[in-house]
């Protein structure tokens, strides 16, 4: 029995449509960082390592928008694929340090380098003002939401 009760489309909807491209995006650059040996997040991480040296995975909890629980896991794994090494202080063993090894610091650019050949198979049909609204509307949204976690999924 068919109700007369209006239902917008799905279509009509700009979250549908963010979705679906995010979708799309994000499933090809997970496949591109994945043959590498790597997941999403833990490039995340790597390139927040990258950028700030040693750190405390306190540091990067914060920097990346993570727990530090999940930082701490993530860390682990790096490390056990040689990518990360852990260092304890001297005076307390509990104070940590995190930085990338030189198998690390070599994937990042190669990662990265992926990053941007994703952004162009996908949106490299843009005119260059049409990419740069985009950006410019997505960053905004972000703004006024006050989001702080990185993406990661």
């Amino acid at each position: 029995m068919k109700q007369n009760i209006e239902v917008s489309d799905l279509e009509k909807h700009a979250g549908y449509w963010l979705r679906f491209v995010s979708n799309h995006v994000s499933h090809a650059f997970a496949r591109k960082v994945e043959a590498q040996g790597v997941t999403v997040a833990e490039w995340v991480l790597l390139r927040q390592m990258f950028g700030a040296g040693t750190a405390n995975p306190s540091q990067l909890a914060d920097a990346v928008g993570m727990t530090r629980g999940a930082v701490s896991k993530l860390v682990e794994r790096l490390c056990r694929k040689k990518l990360a090494v852990r260092s304890s202080s001297e005076g307390d063993r509990r104070y940590q340090t995190v930085e990338l090894t030189a198998a690390g610091t070599r994937l990042v650019p190669v990662l990265a380098r992926l990053a941007d050949e994703n952004d162009r198979e996908f949106f490299g049909h843009l005119k260059s003002g049409e990419w740069k609204s985009l950006l410019s509307l997505l960053q905004d949204i972000v703004r006024q939401h006050g989001w702080k976690d990185l993406p990661v999924d």
